[in-house]
């Protein structure tokens, strides 16, 4: 394996065997559901189903990018996609750079095969942009999964916390715009897991994105991922600094979505299961994203996956059917109660 395969192998083993949670909480557990004693509704009444950026789905739910280009990872986006397939939900890869550098060898639109009909995002980091990537790379990573969207991830934290990590943002943004300008399919800027202000979604928007994911702090902290991987006991040491910092996935939504009330936004950071991706839209977001807990999942079997999904379905069904809405639109417009501290 070259440095690249080596590192996101790493990337895999150490979110698989260690404890990488932020410090911090997603701040969804702050808010509760008014619960209604008489919902005057029947349970297999409530329907989850939902469309986002013009696709149907049938549970609100994103797979989140975590992982692709090395043996290891591409077998855990077969087994997420065919989960994925079979439960109709939306899945994002992992970043396409490894693929895209060594050229792709595996059958050009596997992934597509295993999942022809849920929307399937493609990912290179936004960083690249200013490393010689283009239009014609982005547009590759979209024409080998045969994707419905392409994602551009922010890590600038986790870049410098990387040895080997590339570290120029000044001009991101013009990159950022040409590439929605130009390209094919609408374009989904997301953090990795520190969150996205409204400050940053505004420009986002300028630039032409299509949705914001806003990856909010609460579940993996990448810096303690790099922390893991460090060889230097000052890398370590820094490195450790880091597990408090980011803003909160709850505080990212509301935050977003009080200054912009109509875009299509995707909340993911700590999502772990149904409750959580209920209180989610109920706050603002469109559909939820999960990573980590599918990653142990995947690791193991599809079939481990298609339950992880079929319990997060139920506990959103639910959710829903106790707090008395019958739709994914009616749990959008349902308030929550925030509780005193």
């Amino acid at each position: 394996m070259n440095k690249t395969e080596v590192r996101k192998d790493q990337h895999i083993t150490i979110n698989l065997e260690q404890n990488v949670n932020s410090a911090l909480t997603t701040g969804l557990e702050d808010y509760v559901f008014n619960h209604q004693a008489l919902p005057e509704i029947d349970l297999q009444q409530v329907n989850t189903e939902t469309t986002f950026l013009g696709k149907n789905l049938k549970i609100p739910l994103l797979i989140s990018s975590m992982t692709g280009g090395t043996d290891r990872g591409d077998r855990i986006n077969c087994a997420l996609a065919e989960a994925a397939q079979v439960s109709g939900i939306a899945m994002g890869v992992g970043s396409q750079r490894l693929q895209l550098e060594k050229g792709e060898k595996k059958p050009k639109g596997l992934l597509r095969k295993i999942a022809p009909f849920i929307p399937l995002y493609a990912n290179i980091g936004a960083i690249q942009l200013k490393n010689g990537y283009g239009v014609d790379e982005c547009q590759r990573a979209v024409d080998m999964i045969e994707a419905d969207g392409l994602i551009l991830h922010l890590n600038p934290l986790q870049e410098a916390l990387q040895p080997e990590g590339q570290t120029n943002f000044s001009g991101l943004v013009r990159k950022i715009e040409e590439v929605c300008r130009v390209i094919e399919v609408p374009v989904i800027v997301k953090e990795v897991g520190w969150g996205i202000n409204l400050e940053t979604a505004k420009k986002l928007i300028q630039c032409g994105v299509s949705a914001i994911d806003v990856a909010g702090a609460g579940g993996t902290s990448w810096s303690e991922v790099e922390k893991h991987r460090s060889v230097a006991d000052q890398h370590y040491r820094i490195a450790s600094k880091f597990r408090d910092w980011g803003i909160p996935t709850a505080e990212c939504i509301n935050e977003i979505r009080l200054g912009l009330p109509k875009f299509p936004l995707i909340a993911s950071g700590g999502l772990r299961g149904g409750l959580e991706l209920a209180k989610a839209i109920a706050l603002g977001a469109n559909i939820g994203g999960i990573a980590g807990p599918f990653l142990s999942a995947a690791n193991r079997s599809v079939e481990s996956v298609l339950t992880l999904i079929q319990e997060i379905e139920l506990e959103l069904r639910i959710t829903m059917f106790a707090a008395g809405v019958v739709d994914i639109r009616s749990l959008a417009n349902t308030p929550l109660v925030r509780k005193s501290k």
